[in-house]
């Protein structure tokens, strides 16, 4: 069991690493994934590899295939639209209840979550901010008091971080970001969960515009060499 353990945590870092990695577009969509490759790269044994290619198998960022192995999931523009669609309705419910069962604490972190991401905005730093946005959403997710729903949410956030992180490239939509978080801030303060459900469902939805700007996006980044796209 001692063994064990190391090596667990070895492949949960070494899944956060390739993950990042499929976000940036340094792993790009339809790419293999080796287990000999990774483990000569990362410098250990295919054993923490072959579970971290399980975790983010289990995500749905990457699929395995027969005789072709791990590779980086590929997911079409209709899927997207479906996927966020889904998103959108589970991001507004957890605003719906966290404007009624949000503590004092969680409206503390909410907040702080929202200044930090201002900083990030202010930077002009769409990697951190995106980060610090991730912080965000899941303080809303946490104040559902709804720990089933928080799971979905979470599971969901994760398989879009790639098309999630797209976004904020795209001119101004950082700003446009941090201004409807903080409607939905205002709205959860006030006890509106109508409102927060449906400032959420706006925030997260992709349509017209929105969505023409992510699929022009994820056509770059599938073209894109490792170096630009890093």
């Amino acid at each position: 069991m001692d063994h064990e353990q190391p090596t667990l945590r070895r492949s949960e870092e070494l899944s956060e690493i390739i993950e990042e990695q499929i976000a940036t577009g340094i792993r790009q969509p339809g790419s293999r994934l080796d287990e000999q490759e990774l483990a000569a790269e990362f410098g250990v044994s295919r054993t923490p590899i072959r579970e971290a290619l399980i975790q983010l198998a289990a995500a749905g960022l990457i699929d395995m295939r027969p005789r072709r192995g791990a590779v980086v999931a590929d997911v079409g523009p209709a899927r997207l639209c479906e996927m966020f669609e889904v998103m959108a309705e589970l991001e507004a419910m957890c605003g719906r209840l966290a404007a009624r069962r949000i503590s004092a604490a969680e409206q503390n972190a909410l907040q702080e979550a929202h200044r930090a991401c201002e900083a990030a905005r202010d930077a002009q730093n769409p990697d951190e901010y995106y980060r610090l946005n991730e912080v965000f959403h899941r303080v809303l997710y946490t104040a559902s008091h709804n720990e089933f729903l928080a799971e979905q949410a979470i599971a969901l956030h994760r398989r879009l971080r790639p098309y999630r992180r797209l976004q904020l490239r795209v001119r101004n939509r950082m700003q446009t970001s941090y201004s409807e978080h903080q409607a939905i801030v205002d709205a959860i303060l006030a006890g509106d969960g109508e409102l927060a459900a449906e400032r959420l469902r706006g925030h997260v939805a992709v349509q017209g515009e929105r969505f023409v700007d992510l699929v022009s996006s994820l056509a770059v980044l599938k073209t894109a060499t490792p170096q630009e796209a890093g």
